[in-house]
């Protein structure tokens, strides 16, 4: 019965993957999930959980695919570099060249060094820290 009930909703409510505003002017998404916090709405946590999680595999297969060494590379450095991708994109982090130069090299304390000479590092400079000690190892 849960199976037919889920296809009647998402049928009667259709797909929309980015927030939009339903016929009352409640913020929605998705199968018309409810996120307007005027009427209580809000994301549970295990979806996020799960989100989180989806998205975090999605831009390490991206980077890996646009960069095949970083496979090889310690996961102490895959992790940091999956945190940059998360907060700038598979592009933003493609843009440190000589960060990446750097790490494909094996010079970690310079990839470093290169990560912290940027924009990323002036913006957020609590994480660009924790990151690149990740990357230092």
């Amino acid at each position: 019965m849960i199976d037919e009930l889920i296809n009647d909703l998402k049928s009667d409510e259709g797909w929309e993957p980015s927030a939009y505003q339903d016929h009352l002017g409640f913020w929605t998404l998705g199968w018309g999930f409810l996120i307007d916090e005027r009427k209580g709405g809000e994301i549970p946590v295990e979806v996020a959980e799960l989100w989180l999680k989806i998205l975090i595999e999605d831009k390490l297969s991206e980077m890996y695919e646009r960069h095949p060494w970083i496979g090889s590379q310690p996961e102490d450095v895959q992790r940091a570099l999956g945190n940059m991708s998360y907060q700038m994109g598979v592009g933003g982090v493609s843009n440190f060249r000589n960060m990446l130069s750097a790490l494909q090299s094996g010079d970690r304390e310079l990839a470093a060094i290169e990560a912290l000479d940027s924009r990323w590092a002036v913006q957020t400079p609590e994480r660009a820290k924790r990151v690149t000690d990740l990357m230092r190892g």
